[in-house]
């Protein structure tokens, strides 16, 4: 079944009563208690901006829901209003494990919020009817609907226009070398989005939920022997623990992902080894991989230094790695090293 991205749309006004408010939403699923979170967040986060309101989208994490929200901020002048200024937001929510499709695309989605910018305004002017509203935020869905199936289509045409198709991928006889690199990790580090902004390749994966399992897949070569990284990112939740432990072995390589502004996932990478190597401890050869520090962009969030983290990597002979998955750095070297010392310790 193909999977839903917009789990729903809220449009939201600073009322001069209420503040942060929600006026209009689509998404049957949202309690008033979601409606208001979203709304204070969205809103009540430009407070310490000095008026200040971002031209460009923005993505805001809504953690205790499992979304994210793609946000368009709208000013207008309305001498009626206090500060005679009108301040209202529109959040496009998504599931939260799809968040590399909206940071891929965020500059192609901006249009269709645009376009309607002004319509909002008129409506709020005129003062009408919430029914108005929803009208607006249904050509939304549908104008970003339509868009994000137009770039799956020309993201998965141009895939396969490549020099390694993947209906070939099937075929082991055209691949020289194909390794299995487990990325384990606590929940929300950023394993799925490091994945996909290394594939670069943010639609088209094969999901397991049941399980908690992704498989990407990626074919390069290597000098000219033609290698293909076959990467399982295993879910991190508590509920999968039992099911996760038979999908390590096999692994050539190991990442374990810490968040750098969360001090427990550090913690608990010492665990996340374990775990695998007991499941692994029959393979002649030792495991090699890198401990990873992801959300380096979070730089005034950051709890965890390079020292600390680094001494954890030795101790469990372990390479470390800082990486953005949101600004893709380190993140292809992350892959194309490990790719690399596989490659050359087989030869």
């Amino acid at each position: 079944m193909e999977r839903k991205l917009i789990s729903g749309i809220v449009y939201l006004e600073m009322s001069d009563e209420l503040g942060p408010n929600p006026v209009a939403w689509l998404g049957a699923q949202f309690s008033q208690t979601d409606l208001i979170h979203i709304s204070i967040k969205a809103l009540t986060i430009l407070s310490g901006e000095k008026g200040l309101v971002p031209e460009t989208l923005v993505i805001l994490p809504f953690p205790s829901m499992n979304l994210k929200g793609l946000v368009k901020y709208i000013r207008w002048d309305d001498p009626s209003r206090r500060g005679e200024i009108g301040q209202s937001a529109i959040v496009l929510l998504f599931p939260e494990i799809d968040d590399v499709i909206f940071y891929k695309y965020i500059n192609e989605l901006t249009l269709p919020f645009d376009n309607l910018t002004q319509s909002i305004i008129n409506l709020e002017i005129s003062n009408s009817p919430r029914e108005d509203f929803i009208k607006v935020l249904e050509h939304l869905e549908f104008n970003v609907s339509n868009l994000l199936e137009e770039l799956k289509i020309q993201e998965i045409t141009q895939q396969e226009s490549e020099e390694f198709p993947q209906q070939q991928i099937k075929d082991r006889s055209l691949l020289d070398y194909q390794y299995k690199i487990i990325i384990v990790g606590d929940p929300n580090v950023g394993k799925t989005s490091l994945i996909l902004r290394y594939t670069d390749n943010a639609f088209r994966r094969n999901y397991v939920p049941t399980l908690g399992i992704h498989v990407s897949e990626k074919i390069f070569k290597i000098e000219n022997s033609v290698i293909q990284l076959v990467l399982w990112d295993i879910g991190g939740q508590q509920k999968f623990e039992t099911m996760r432990q038979q999908f390590y072995r096999g692994a050539d390589a190991i990442f374990i992902v810490f968040d750098l502004t969360r001090p427990e996932t550090l913690t608990n990478v010492s665990k996340w080894f374990s775990d695998v190597v007991e499941q692994v401890k029959d393979r002649t050869e030792e495991l090699t991989g890198y401990i990873i520090g992801n959300k380096k962009d979070l730089i005034e969030s950051r709890m965890i230094s390079s020292e600390t983290a680094d001494q954890l990597a030795s101790k469990l002979e372990l390479g470390f790695i800082e990486t953005s998955a949101l600004l893709g750095e380190n993140v292809n070297y992350a892959f194309s090293t490990i790719a690399t010392y596989l490659y050359q310790s087989r030869l």
